[in-house]
C-alpha cells in the first residue's frame, strides 16, 4: 500500500480501514503457477499484503485497468455509467475485485460469484444496487447478451435488463415519461469485450522477465529492525525455525498484520512459507484428502467443491460442511491470500473452521525441527486460550481430513452480526454416525463442537457421551439439550458479552442438527421417526441470492440538462482511481505527518506528561500541546466549549492532548505512542441514564414544545386507554469511506496558512484554524475538492482535525498532514446520538390519537457541538405524520464522559419518528388492529398544523401511501406472509409500511444562505465555484445542470471547480439536504446576471453558438462573470413563543418490506422493499435513486446491524469509556449481502414543487428513515414467532439495532427460557 502511493505515485488504491475490513484497498496479484502453467490471478488486500510477499509477482492496480485519456476497460465504464459510483472512494476496490475475478476465469461468470466476489467490498453511499447492477452484465443470464443478438432483435421492443438479465420493456423511455429499470444508457456488454478479443491491446499480460525468473530464497529487512525470509524448501524453513523459534509463520498477513498494526505487537523475524512446495501439496485418496498447511482458504473452498463433485455423496459431508462455512468465511480478498495452517494455528476462540476439524475427525501433522512428524487429533490440539500442542521447534506441515462414511453426517453452524466477512458470535461444528440396530439407528459416534463459548473452541464432551449408544429419535432430543446446556458454561462476565444469546445459540445449533440429520436419514431409513414439516424450516439456512432493482421514475426536462438521469460529473475518473482526494495530494518534500496524543481516562485530571522517550522517536520532528497553541485553544460550532488540546483535565478516552509531527505516518504515529500521561482518575458518566440520574445536562439545551392541553386531555376522560413506556435507540458509527484529513501549509513564512481537508464545512475549518493561530480569516484558505463520503460527520468534527494540524504546520512553517487511521477516527469523531424518549399517549377505543407526552434525552457526549439542534430537530418531527390534539414534548442534551456525538444524515429526525412509530405499534397491539389502520385513521392532512404551529402545504402524503399499497400489493403480501407463517415453525416472516414527513431547511435561520461564482468564457464553456461541498451526493452535477440549462448549453460545457472559501466566503455546510436547492439557485442567480449582461449582445448579432456570443460579448467588453446569491424565504422559528416555520417545504415517503427471520438465530433477509417518495420534478431522477437506495440501506444499518458497544455500566468486560467497534473487524455496516432481493425505488409522479429550485424537492436525508419498515417487519415476524408459545396479544419492546442477538432473544421459546425471563432485553450502549 505504501509502495503504491509513496513510492509510486499511484494513489487509485485507497487506504479505508487498514485491516482488511472495507476492500477499498483491493488489488490484482498475478503469479505464474508453474505446475498448471498458467498465470493465477486474484484480488488481495494491499493495506495487509506487505511488499515482500508479492515478490516475483505482477500486481496490478486501478491505474492498470484503464484510464480516462486512453479509454476506461467495460468494468469501469460498466460501473459508471450505472450510476455505481457516488463519493468514489471505494470504486477502485470494487473494479479491481470484478476485474480480479474476471482474469481468473476462463468461463463468465454466474450472479452468484460475481456477487460473492464483492463481499469483501463495502460501500457507504450508494446501497450497491446499481453495483450489482453494473457488474451483471458480465454474467452469462440470458443467450440474447453473449450471442451478438441486438436488442433490437428482440420481440416487441424489449431488451435486456440489467437489473434481471432477461428481456423486458423498460429499455424505451422518453422525456414526461415513466422510467422503469433503466434507460437507453444501459447496453449490454458482451462477454467477449472483456475477454481479451477487443481489448487485448489495453489489458496489460504477465511480464515476460518474471516468467524467466526462478524462485529462490529471500532474506530482507524491514522497518524497526524486522527480517523477512522467504524458504522455498521445507528444509530452509525447518532450519529457520531452529534459527529462530520464536519467529511468526505467515502467508497472507491476515493475523500478523493486524496484530503489529492494531494490537501493537512487534514481531522481530518473519518467515513467508507461501512458497514452501511441501506446504501446499493437495493429496486425494481412498482414506480422505490431504492438504497442505500453506494452502490458501480459496484454494481449500476450490478442492472441496471438485471431490463434492467427483466422490460418492455420503463421503463428502464434511467437505460440503466445510463448503458453507467457507462460504461466509471473511471477504473474498482474505480468502486468497489466508492459508488454513495459520487460522488452526491462531487458535482463535471464534475460528470458524477449528470446530470443524475438530468434529470431523480431522488430524494435524506436525513436523519439528529435525523432521521428525507426529500426528495429533484435532480435538486434542487447542490447549488453551491462543495456545496450541506444538512446540516451538515445530510446524504444522499437513491437515488430513477423513472421508465420511455411510449415515454419517457433518453439519456447520455460525452466527454472527453480519453474514458476509464477520467475525463468528457463535459457530459449530457437529457429526454424528450411526449404525443401524434392527429397525433403530443407533449413535455409535459424534462430534459436538462451538466456537465463541470459552478461550478455546469447545468440544460438549458431556454431550458426546451422553449421545453414544443412543438411539435417534425425538426424545433423545430433549435429555441431549438438557446435557447440553449443562456442557456449556459462559461466565457472566465473559469477553465478547451476550451470554444469554450464546448459550441459546448452542441449544439451538444442535436442535437444527438434529432436525437436519433426522430428514437426512430418513430417505434412507423411512421408519425413522421424522419431525412434523413444519419445523424444516429451522435447517434451511440462508443463502446467497440474487438481487433484483427496479427503479420507477418520470424524467421531467428542462431546458438541456434539467431533469435528465445524467452520469455524476465525476464518475468516469472515480472508476479510473484519477479522482483525488486529500490524502492523494501530492506534497512537498520537506512535509511533516502528525499523530495525534489521545486520552485513556474517561474522566481523568492530567497530572503529568512526560515526552522523553518521544524526543529520540526516529524522525521525530515535534510535540504540541496546549501551551503551544499560538492564540485561543478554545473551539467549537455553536459554543466554544471544547479544547483544542486538553489542558487539566480530559472528559472523554479519545480527547486530543496533543499532536506529534514525524517525517512518516509511521514515526508519527510510534513516537505519540511514546509519549506518557500521568492521570487521577474522576468519576465518569457513562450512559443518559446515568446522566439523568446525576442531572448531568449541557446548560440552556432544555426545550419545550406544546399544542393544545396535555393534561387536560389526560384527566378529562376524552382518552378510552392511556399507554407509558420507553424507547431507546443506539447511536451510529457515519463510516465514511475516507477518514478525516487534513493537510496544511504555510505562505510567505506564515503570513497566510492554507489547507485541503475533506470536510463539509471548509468556512468552519477556516474559522477555527484563524481563532487557533490568531490570524484574520482573509489570511486562512481552506479548499476541499472532493471528500470520500460525510453524512454529517464531516460537518464539524473535521474541524478540530485541521486545527491540530495548523499548530505544528505554523510553527515550524511546514507542511503538516494529519489523516486519521480507521480505529482512531471512529473513537473519537462523534456518531450518531443515542436516544432515550419516556412517552406518555392516550387515545380512543378506535385508535384515534388524542395526546402526546413526551420526555426526549439524546447523549451529546462532552461537548455540545451540534446536539442542542438535533435535540431540536428530534422534537420537530416527533409527530412524524400524526395528527395528535394535544402535544407536549421537553428535550435535554445530556453531558457524557464520551467524545462529542454529532451530526448524522436525519440529524435526530429518524429518533424522533422512530419513538412515535413505535407507540403507534403498540396502540394497534393494545386494540389488536394492524398499525396500518391506526396510521391511516391519523394521518395528517392539507392544512394541518403542527404542534410547532406550521401549516401543511401540499401534503401529498395520501397519494403516496395509497400508490404504495397498490405497487406493493398490501394485503396479498400480509396473506401470504401469514400463510408462510402457519406453516412454518422456526422462520418466520413479517411485513410493515412506515410514512415519512421530512422538514427540509437549516432550523437556524441565517444558515440558509448561499453564493455562487459563474465565469463564462470565449469558448462558451462555463466555470461554476460554489459554497458546497461534493461527497458522493451529486450536487456538482446538479449544479452543473443548473447552470447548463441556464445557459442552454451542453453540460459537458460546464465544469465545476472545487469549493475555496477564497471563491466563496461564508458558507454554510453542506448538510440538511438543502445543498442542491440552495446553491442550484444561487448558481441559477449568477447565471440569470450574465445572461441579462449578454441580452443586448444577442438581439443584436445572430450568433450561431453560445461561443460565438461569448466571445462577441467579450469584444463589447460585457462583463462574463457574476456572483449568485440566494437566501431561503419565509423560514424562522421562535422557540420562546414555540411558534414559527421551521421548515420551507417537507419531503414525503413511505416504504414498504418484507422479512424473513430465523428465530432460532436471530439472523434475517430483507426479502422485499418499495419505497416511494415525492421529490418535486427531479433535477436528476438518477442521482436521487442513488440517493434513496444509499439513504435506505445505511438506515438499514442503523436499525438492524450497526451496534456501538462502549465501555459501561451493560459492558464491564470493556474498558470503561473505550469504544469496542472501533473497525470493521468489530462494526458492522451492511454488506451487499444484506440489501433487499427485490428493491423497488419510484418517485411519485406529477407532483412539482413551487418552492424549490426547478420544482424539485431535497433528497439526501427523507428516505433514511424509511429503513424503518424492515425494523417494524423483523418485529411483525417476531410477533408471530411468540403468538407460536401463545404470547401473540402480549407488547414487548425490542431495543434498536434489531441485531440478531435481539431478534432472538425477542422470540421467546424453549431454547431460551432456561437463561431469561419474558421481558428481558440485551444490553445496549445509550
Amino acid at each position: 500500500m505504501c509502495m503504491c502511493k509513496l513510492d509510486l505515485g499511484l494513489t487509485g488504491t485507497k487506504l479505508g480501514c487498514g485491516e482488511g475490513g472495507c476492500g477499498a484497498c483491493t488489488v490484482m496479484v498475478s503469479s505464474y503457477d508453474r505446475e498448471l502453467n498458467r498465470c493465477v490471478h486474484y484480488a488481495v488486500n494491499a493495506c495487509l499484503a506487505p511488499l515482500y510477499s508479492v515478490e516475483g509477482m505482477h500486481v496490478i492496480s486501478i491505474e492498470g485497468v484503464g484510464h480516462r485519456k486512453l479509454g476506461l476497460h467495460p468494468v469501469q465504464e460498466s460501473l459508471a455509467s450505472s450510476h455505481g459510483s457516488q463519493c468514489g472512494f471505494c470504486t477502485p476496490g470494487f473494479i479491481m475485485s470484478m476485474y480480479a475475478l474476471l482474469r481468473s476465469n476462463k468461463n463468465s461468470p454466474c450472479e452468484e460469484e460475481i456477487e460473492e466476489c464483492l463481499a469483501g467490498n463495502l460501500c457507504r453511499c450508494t446501497g450497491y444496487r446499481p453495483i450489482v447492477d453494473a457488474f451483471r452484465v458480465f454474467a452469462k443470464t440470458n443467450d440474447a447478451l453473449y450471442s451478438g443478438l441486438s436488442s433490437l432483435s428482440l420481440q416487441d421492443g424489449l431488451s435486456i435488463c440489467p437489473s434481471t438479465g432477461k428481456p423486458c420493456s423498460c429499455g424505451s423511455t422518453s422525456t414526461n415519461e415513466a422510467a422503469t429499470c433503466n434507460d437507453a444508457r444501459f447496453q449490454p456488454i458482451s462477454y467477449s469485450d472483456i475477454d481479451g478479443a477487443k481489448y487485448t491491446e489495453k489489458e496489460l499480460i504477465f511480464p515476460p522477465e518474471l516468467l524467466m525468473r526462478k524462485l529462490a530464497p529471500l532474506k530482507l529487512r524491514g522497518r524497526g529492525g524486522l527480517i523477512w525470509y522467504r524458504p522455498v524448501r521445507l528444509q530452509y524453513l525447518l532450519a529457520l525455525k531452529a534459527k529462530h523459534p520464536d519467529a511468526k509463520l505467515v502467508v497472507g498477513n491476515t493475523e500478523v498484520g493486524i496484530e503489529m498494526r492494531l494490537k501493537k505487537l512487534q514481531y522481530r523475524v518473519l518467515i513467508s512459507v507461501a512458497q514452501v512446495p511441501e506446504l501446499n501439496t493437495v493429496n486425494v485418496n481412498d482414506n480422505g484428502v490431504e492438504v497442505g498447511s500453506a494452502l490458501r482458504l480459496s484454494e481449500l473452498l476450490r478442492l472441496f467443491r471438485k471431490v463434492v463433485k467427483e466422490r460418492p455423496a455420503h463421503e463428502t459431508s464434511a467437505c460440503k460442511a466445510f463448503i458453507e462455512q467457507l462460504k461466509w468465511f471473511a471477504g473474498t480478498q482474505i480468502r486468497n491470500v489466508a492459508c488454513i495452517g495459520g487460522n488452526i494455528c491462531t487458535a482463535s476462540p471464534i475460528s470458524d473452521l477449528n470446530p470443524l476439524w475438530m468434529a470431523s475427525r480431522a488430524e494435524f501433522r506436525i513436523i519439528n525441527c529435525n523432521g521428525d512428524i507426529r500426528s495429533i487429533p484435532a480435538k486434542d490440539f487447542f490447549r488453551g486460550y491462543r495456545i496450541v500442542d506444538m512446540e516451538s521447534d515445530e510446524i504444522l506441515l499437513s491437515i488430513f481430513l477423513p472421508w465420511t462414511r455411510p449415515l454419517e453426517c457433518v453439519k456447520e453452524f455460525k452466527q454472527a452480526h453480519r453474514r458476509d466477512d464477520d467475525i463468528a458470535i457463535v459457530n459449530g461444528g457437529m457429526r454424528v454416525f450411526l449404525e443401524e440396530r434392527g429397525q433403530e439407528l443407533c449413535v455409535s459416534d459424534v462430534s459436538i463442537t462451538f466456537g465463541g463459548v470459552g478461550e478455546v473452541s469447545l468440544c460438549a464432551r458431556k454431550a458426546e457421551e451422553f449421545l453414544i449408544g443412543k438411539n435417534w429419535n425425538r426424545g433423545l432430543l430433549q435429555d441431549a439439550l438438557k446435557v447440553i446446556q449443562s456442557d456449556v458454561l459462559i461466565k457472566e462476565d465473559s469477553p465478547g458479552g451476550m451470554v444469554e444469546f450464546r448459550k441459546s445459540l448452542t441449544l439451538s445449533f444442535f436442535f437444527k442438527f438434529f432436525l437436519w440429520v433426522s430428514h437426512h436419514i430418513h430417505d434412507i431409513k423411512p421408519t425413522i421417526e421424522t419431525f412434523p414439516s413444519s419445523h424444516m424450516s429451522a435447517m434451511q439456512s440462508f443463502s446467497r441470492q440474487c438481487r433484483i432493482g427496479r427503479q420507477d421514475y418520470e424524467t421531467v426536462k428542462q431546458g438541456t440538462s434539467i431533469g435528465l438521469p445524467e452520469v455524476h460529473l465525476s464518475a468516469r475518473i472515480q472508476v479510473t482511481g484519477e479522482a483525488e482526494y486529500t490524502d492523494d495530494t501530492p506534497v512537498p518534500p520537506n512535509t511533516l505527518h502528525a499523530a495525534l496524543v489521545l486520552s485513556q481516562m474517561p474522566h481523568a485530571r492530567i497530572l503529568s506528561i512526560d515526552d522523553s522517550d518521544t524526543k529520540y522517536s526516529p524522525g521525530f520532528a515535534g510535540l504540541f500541546l496546549a501551551k503551544d497553541v499560538p492564540a485561543d485553544n478554545m473551539i467549537g460550532p455553536v459554543v466554544a466549549d471544547e479544547e483544542l488540546f486538553a489542558t487539566d483535565v480530559v472528559t472523554c478516552v479519545g480527547q486530543v492532548i496533543g499532536v506529534v509531527v514525524a517525517d512518516t505516518h509511521e514515526n508519527a504515529k510510534t513516537a505519540a505512542g511514546k509519549v506518557k500521561v500521568e492521570y487521577e482518575e474522576l468519576p465518569a458518566i457513562l450512559s443518559i441514564k446515568e446522566a439523568i440520574d446525576a442531572k448531568s445536562f449541557h446548560p440552556n439545551t432544555e426545550k419545550r414544545l406544546t399544542k393544545g392541553d396535555v393534561e387536560l386531555c389526560f384527566r378529562s376522560g376524552q382518552c378510552d386507554r392511556i399507554i407509558e413506556g420507553e424507547v431507546q435507540m443506539g447511536g451510529q458509527e457515519h463510516f465514511y469511506m475516507e477518514p478525516h484529513g487534513s493537510l496544511v501549509w504555510t505562505i510567505d513564512g506564515g503570513n497566510e496558512v492554507h489547507m485541503l481537508s475533506s470536510t463539509q464545512d471548509p468556512h468552519r475549518h477556516q474559522n477555527y484554524v484563524s481563532r487557533v493561530l490568531g490570524l484574520p480569516m482573509s489570511k486562512v484558505v481552506c479548499k476541499t475538492k472532493r471528500i470520500g463520503g460525510g453524512f454529517g460527520g464531516k460537518e464539524t468534527r473535521s474541524g478540530f482535525i485541521a486545527a491540530a494540524a495548523s499548530v505544528p504546520s505554523y510553527l515550524l512553517n511546514r507542511p503538516v498532514k494529519l489523516i486519521l487511521d480507521r480505529d482512531v477516527d471512529m473513537m473519537i469523531s462523534g456518531h450518531r446520538h443515542s436516544f432515550v424518549g419516556k412517552y406518555k399517549v392516550g387515545f380512543t377505543n378506535e385508535g384515534k390519537i388524542l395526546a402526546y407526552d413526551l420526555e426526549i434525552y439524546n447523549n451529546g457526549g462532552n461537548s455540545l457541538d451540534l446536539s442542542s439542534a438535533i435535540l431540536e430537530i428530534a422534537m420537530f418531527h416527533s409527530d412524524n405524520v400524526y395528527e395528535i390534539p394535544h402535544v407536549r414534548i421537553t428535550g435535554s442534551v445530556c453531558f457524557t464522559n464520551f467524545p462529542s456525538n454529532t451530526a448524522f444524515r436525519g440529524f435526530g429526525g429518524p429518533q424522533g419518528m422512530l419513538i412515535t412509530e413505535n407507540w403507534i405499534q403498540r396502540i394497534a397491539a393494545e386494540l389488536d388492529r394492524s398499525p396500518e389502520e391506526i396510521k391511516e385513521m391519523n394521518f395528517q392532512v392539507e392544512g394541518s398544523i403542527t404542534h410547532y404551529s406550521q401549516y401543511l402545504q401540499h401534503c401529498t402524503l395520501h397519494q403516496l401511501w395509497k400508490e404504495l399499497k397498490e405497487s406493493c400489493n398490501f394485503l396479498k403480501a400480509r396473506s401470504e406472509v401469514n400463510e408462510f407463517n402457519s406453516h412454518n415453525r422456526w422462520k418466520k416472516r413479517g411485513v410493515a409500511m412506515i410514512p415519512t414527513k421530512f422538514g427540509v431547511s437549516f432550523t437556524k435561520k441565517f444558515m440558509n444562505q448561499a453564493g455562487a461564482l459563474v465565469h463564462v468564457y470565449t469558448d462558451g464553456t462555463v466555470l461554476v465555484t460554489h459554497g458546497g461541498v461534493e461527497m458522493g451526493q451529486g450536487l456538482h452535477t446538479k449544479v452543473a445542470q443548473v447552470a447548463a440549462s441556464a445557459f442552454n448549453i451542453p453540460l459537458s460545457s460546464v465544469f465545476v471547480s472545487e469549493t475555496s472559501t477564497d471563491k466563496v466566503p461564508n458558507a454554510s455546510p453542506t448538510a440538511a439536504s438543502v445543498s442542491s436547492d440552495m446553491y442550484g439557485a444561487a448558481v441559477l442567480d449568477a447565471c440569470e446576471q450574465i445572461k441579462a449582461q449578454m441580452k443586448a449582445v444577442a438581439s443584436k448579432l445572430n450568433t450561431n453558438s453560445f461561443a460565438e456570443l461569448a466571445g462577441a460579448c467579450y469584444f463589447q467588453r460585457i462583463d462574463l462573470s457574476a456572483h449568485g446569491f440566494h437566501i431561503v424565504p419565509d423560514i424562522g422559528f421562535d422557540w420562546i413563543s414555540g411558534k414559527g416555520n421551521p421548515f420551507r417545504y417537507y419531503t414525503y415517503g413511505a416504504a414498504f418490506a418484507e422479512v424473513e427471520i430465523d428465530t432460532l438465530t436471530g439472523d434475517f433477509q430483507t426479502r422485499t422493499v418499495d419505497i416511494i417518495l415525492d421529490l418535486g420534478y427531479s433535477l436528476n431522477p438518477a442521482i436521487d435513486i442513488g440517493q434513496m437506495e444509499g439513504a435506505f440501506v445505511q438506515g438499514l444499518g442503523w436499525v438492524a446491524l450497526e451496534e456501538l458497544k462502549w465501555g459501561d455500566a451493560g459492558h464491564k468486560w470493556i474498558k470503561p469509556g473505550n469504544l469496542l467497534t472501533c473497525g470493521p473487524g468489530n462494526y458492522k455496516i451492511p454488506s451487499i449481502n444484506d440489501i433487499p432481493f427485490n428493491f423497488k425505488v419510484s418517485l411519485l409522479k406529477g407532483n412539482p414543487n413551487s418552492k424549490g429550485i426547478h420544482s424539485s424537492k431535497a433528497v439526501g436525508e427523507p428516505p433514511f428513515f424509511l429503513a424503518s419498515s424492515v425494523f417494524f417487519a423483523i418485529k411483525d415476524g417476531i410477533k408471530a414467532a411468540r403468538a407460536e408459545m401463545g404470547l401473540s396479544s402480549k407488547w414487548f419492546p425490542l431495543d434498536t439495532p434489531a441485531t440478531p442477538e435481539r431478534i432472538r432473544m425477542a422470540c421467546f421459546d424453549e431454547f431460551t427460557c432456561p437463561f431469561v425471563s419474558l421481558d428481558f432485553c440485551p444490553k445496549l450502549s445509550v
